[in-house]
């Protein structure tokens, strides 16, 4: 998905008078380790009477040399190019394994190459005691050039400062404020001081209005910009030159065009050069009008997730649809969907929770709230169920699944949503409210309540499970291995195998009348299935209301009402 900008950057001098210009150097043209790719570029010089010649600098960078053989009284330079904005992930790249941790040492071939980049500044007080304070433990390379890159975004203050040059480190330090090419030019002293090397970069920096406003933290710029900017940029064995920049604490991304990186930010300036004028007396000095603009506008953009189809494309994709689907009716083909959407954290995509984990901190959680704004959005009146999952081999219990039952009708299933139980302010209840419960749904159904029946856990089982525990351990042990197992056994023994846990109440709905039955089990009790699920998801009799009659969960949702309490 890409979006296309043209930038315009134009850069003027008018001089009161002619002047003879030295060979000028132009630096404006994208270099060529820039990862953003350039698909258009021009460069135009005025007078248009001159020689230009581009060249690469010792750096590989590439440079422009003018030279004009005529007077003038006019200097323009002006940079048209087209760049894709294609998003592009800053960490990816690999680092070699000797450099994978700080600190390390740079090869002697290496070493000899990267020397320029290596040299630090002498004389520089402020930051050598900064660096004093930077901690020498082993870490991640990468980790120590991110922690860095963020710490002096935070302590030195942005400034735009159009005074001409770049501050000491020293100077930044002690001001805690400088521009861009300041704040880059203190991280390369810092790196350098560390042993890594790094050099100065100057370039392009484009930012976008970001699709949708971010749900947490700055959304960025509210209009498209673009402007001359400055940043680090680091060298990792395997992984080259990575961009880093202090202004923001974020790693160089699309939007940074470098135009030349060098060992010193004075052979990295943009355009440098000389005139010359004829002077009268010694007070006649040459006055030059400056005049300098930069723009960004962007010329084509892929529809996307975050900004899909205007309603024009949207318009024919439907139509089409549309043939399709009275092509395949007309027919007789007939297709069917399976599998579900998946939805994972917005703020921890990343997490095991939301990957492979049963459970996690936050999912449980947000998956409620999901369900509640589904229901709320489409399935207006619906009855929501928790309940069980699938059970996936390797697991020890099975996973639990929020569902939404409604009617295609639009009448609605369930008409008060605060009678349903919410995980999370979870409700105080025990088996006595659950056969309180049952008996006041059997008077609100007309059906007795002698058919109501206890669950207790399975003794036996749990018996047996005890027995083959070693002797020095008891249920309550922590040397039990499987934790979920451990937990299980200790609750169980904690709360009595003579206890019921639980009520179940055979019911069934033949349309619209209620009627209840009794269940004949081989033992005197009704026997759980080992398990940490509630009752109706560990007995093989349960029977949903649902099942047979949608419209019976009013009947449910009228005794909760009159019961008091969450379902």
């Amino acid at each position: 998905m890409t979006i296309r900008v043209a930038l315009n950057h134009r850069t003027s001098y008018q001089y009161d008078r002619r002047v003879t210009m030295s060979p000028q150097v132009i630096r404006l043209r994208p270099a060529p380790h820039a990862r953003t790719p350039i698909d258009a570029y021009r460069l135009k010089v005025t007078p248009e009477k001159h020689f230009l010649n581009w060249q690469q600098d010792p750096q590989g960078n590439w440079q422009a040399r003018v030279v004009f053989p005529e007077p003038t009284d006019v200097f323009s330079v002006e940079v048209d190019l087209v760049a894709q904005m294609t998003v592009t992930n800053p960490f990816d790249f690999f680092v070699e394994d000797a450099a994978i941790t700080y600190p390390f040492a740079y090869t002697a071939e290496l070493g000899s190459e990267l020397r320029p980049y290596l040299e630090a500044l002498p004389d520089c007080v402020e930051v050598d005691g900064w660096v004093a304070g930077v901690p020498r433990e082993e870490i991640r390379s990468i980790d120590l050039l991110v922690r860095l890159n963020h710490r002096l975004s935070q302590e030195i203050k942005y400034l735009i400062r159009l005074e001409p040059g770049v501050q000491t480190p020293d100077e930044t330090l002690t001001k805690a404020s400088g521009s861009c090419r300041d704040s880059a030019w203190l991280l390369v002293q810092i790196l350098r001081r560390l042993g890594i090397a790094a050099r100065f970069c100057s370039g392009y920096l484009v930012q976008l209005v970001a699709d949708q406003k971010a749900l947490d933290g700055p959304s960025g710029t509210d209009k498209d910009f673009t402007d001359l900017h400055a940043w680090c940029e680091a060298y990792l064995p395997g992984a080259g030159w990575i961009g880093l920049d202090p202004t923001s604490g974020l790693l160089a991304g699309e939007g940074h065009i470098p135009l030349a990186a060098t060992a010193d930010p004075q052979t990295a300036a943009p355009i440098s050069g000389s005139f010359a004028y004829e002077q009268d007396n010694e007070d006649d000095e040459c006055t030059a009008e400056f005049d300098f603009n930069m723009s960004v506008a962007r010329i084509h953009e892929d529809p996307r997730v975050t900004k899909p189809y205007t309603p024009e494309p949207w318009a024919a994709i439907d139509t089409l649809g549309a043939a399709v689907d009275a092509r395949l009716k007309a027919d007789d083909v007939r297709l069917t969907m399976g599998g579900e959407p998946t939805f994972v954290s917005i703020d921890d995509y990343d997490g095991e929770e939301w990957n492979t984990g049963a459970l996690g901190p936050h999912k449980r959680e947000r998956a409620n709230e999901l369900v509640r704004r589904l229901r709320t959005r489409f399935a207006l009146g619906a009855f929501l169920h928790m309940g069980q999952g699938k059970w996936y081999p390797g697991e020890q219990l099975p996973r639990w699944a929020f569902t939404a039952y409604w009617l295609t009708d639009g009448q609605p299933v369930w008409q008060d949503p605060t009678l349903i139980a919410d995980d999370r302010t979870p409700a105080r209840h025990d088996e006595s409210h659950a056969k309180a419960f049952a008996e006041a749904l059997a008077g609100r159904l007309g059906v007795p309540d002698a058919n109501i029946m206890p669950g207790f856990e399975d003794a036996w089982y749990h018996m047996w499970r005890e027995r083959r525990l070693p002797a020095n351990v008891d249920p309550f042990d922590s040397k039990i291995e499987d934790e979920v197992e451990r937990t299980r056994l200790a609750r169980i023994f904690r709360q009595g195998l003579n206890r019921a846990v639980g009520y179940a109440f055979p019911l069934a709905c033949d349309f619209g009348r209620w009627r209840t039955g009794k269940w004949f089990l081989r033992e005197e009790r009704m026997y759980l299935t080992p398990g940490d699920s509630a009752v109706y998801s560990r007995h093989a009799f349960a029977v949903y209301p649902l099942a047979t009659q949608a419209r019976g969960a009013h009947g449910i949702e009228v005794a909760a009402q009159e019961f008091g309490h969450d379902l």
